[in-house]
This record gives structure tokens, C-alpha cells and sequence, in this order.
């Protein structure tokens, strides 16, 4: 997988709890390995209160980055429009989450870095609502970034994979890659096969495989671990 030439880029899913922080952290982490200036974005952080540490800060330590940036915190365990709605709060709009992540974007960088990769973490998957009729679709548009799906690698992820890739295309949107985001120490048949037959019914590559506990790896045990979670048999199937 070459990083350096992403630039922004939003990270979504195919759903809620597939992995997106472990596998943000690990392209970044991967990124890094690769001397390239590395940030990572939540723009809305649920299910926390002010002060703890939120999905960016934990993708940030697994990988050593230092760039953070987010944006909002509701502190329901809710979808942000949902969040935002049950607090009595206002609403996200595009401009308010658009506006200091493309500060942010614009900040001068590592000059000395080979590349820049700004990697955006969505709130649950591509039509997650983060503010009424707002997904992250919309701000990607804006962005204009491509995104990289996380997905499941059992049972049900072939289904969930395509249907997301196809709302991505359909928003006019770029699809740069898929990442497992846990992957088993003994894969079943299904599970071996499905890294052959995602990028066949996507159209999309599978760029790289995060094992099942990564998240638990010491920052120094993570970085030594990525360069094989992104090897070029990522995608290979192995039935």
C-alpha cells in the first residue's frame, strides 16, 4: 500500500465496531514507517465525556502521531445526529465541520517529509447521519478525499462491503481501498475467501489486514507489527 500519495482521506466502515480507530492507527502508524507526515481527525466524537480520551487520541497513541484534531464531542453513545438531538444541542452542519478540518489541513506540515497523509475518521458507517440529512459522504464531497472502507471479514461483510462501496460511487466519490479490521489468527473457509472475493464484487483492493487484539499491542509492538497487516498478499485468498 503507498500512502504518501493519499493525502486527505476519510476513514468509514460498513457499520459500528469493525474496527475503524485500530485501522486508522495502523495506517498511520504504516505512514509513519514510511517518514511521511501523518494527522488524524475525528470530526464528531460520541459516547464520552469532556477530558477522556476519545478515538483520535487513542488511534494517536497506538501510532506515534502527534497531529490530532477533533472537532465535537456529544456524549451520548449515539449516532451524532441522534446525540446531538436527545442533549437538547444543535445540530452539525457541513460549514461547522468543514471549517477547522480544512484549517487544520492547511496548517504547514513536516517540510522535510517525503508526503502528508491526513487520515478523517467517520462516526459509524457512510450513512451514519452526523447532523440532520449531513453523512460523511457529504464531507468527503467537500473535502474532496477518498475514502477507505473498514470492513468485517466473516460472514455478511460481502453484502455490507458492496452496498457501501456502491453508496461511495454513487455519492461521485473515490473508494481507494478496503481494510479488514480484524482479522483471526485462524481464519475460517469463509473468512479466506471473502479477501478474494471482496475486491472481485467491489471493484476495490484489499489493502490490508489488521489482526484480531492489535488494539492491545504497546505503540512500540504496533509499529513493528504494521508493515505485515499491509503486505501485497493482503488481498490474497487462501480457501
Amino acid at each position: 500500500m503507498t500512502v504518501a500519495d493519499l493525502g486527505p482521506t476519510i476513514i468509514t466502515g460498513t457499520g459500528t465496531d469493525v474496527g475503524k480507530t485500530v485501522a486508522t492507527a495502523a495506517m498511520a502508524a504504516f505512514a509513519r514507517l514510511q517518514r511521511v507526515d501523518v494527522g488524524i481527525c475525528k470530526p464528531i466524537q460520541t459516547g464520552l465525556a469532556p477530558g477522556e480520551p476519545g478515538d483520535a487520541d487513542e488511534a494517536a497513541r497506538l501510532s506515534g502521531v502527534s497531529r490530532v484534531l477533533e472537532v465535537r464531542r456529544l456524549a451520548d453513545p449515539l449516532a451524532p445526529e441522534t446525540a446531538a438531538r436527545v442533549a437538547g444541542l444543535p445540530q452539525s452542519t457541513l460549514d461547522e465541520l468543514v471549517t477547522p478540518i480544512q484549517e487544520w489541513l492547511d496548517s504547514p506540515g513536516d517540510p522535510s517529509a517525503p508526503g502528508r497523509l491526513d487520515l478523517i475518521e467517520g462516526a459509524g458507517g457512510v450513512l451514519v447521519r452526523l447532523g440532520t440529512d449531513l453523512t460523511i459522504l457529504d464531507l468527503a464531497a467537500a473535502l474532496e478525499a477518498p475514502l477507505v472502507v473498514v470492513a468485517r471479514a466473516g460472514l455478511g461483510t460481502l453484502s455490507d462491503t458492496e452496498l457501501t462501496v456502491r453508496a461511495i460511487r454513487s455519492a461521485g466519490l473515490a473508494c481507494a481501498g478496503i481494510v479488514v479490521g480484524s482479522w483471526p489468527a485462524e481464519p475460517s473457509l469463509a473468512e479466506r475467501c471473502n479477501l478474494g472475493d471482496l475486491p472481485r464484487l467491489t471493484g476495490v483492493p484489499v489493502i490490508g489486514r489488521i489482526p484480531v487484539g492489535a488494539g492491545k499491542l504497546s505503540p512500540e509492538e504496533f509499529a513493528r507489527q504494521v508493515p505485515e497487516w499491509f503486505g501485497v498478499d493482503a488481498g490474497a485468498a487462501q480457501p
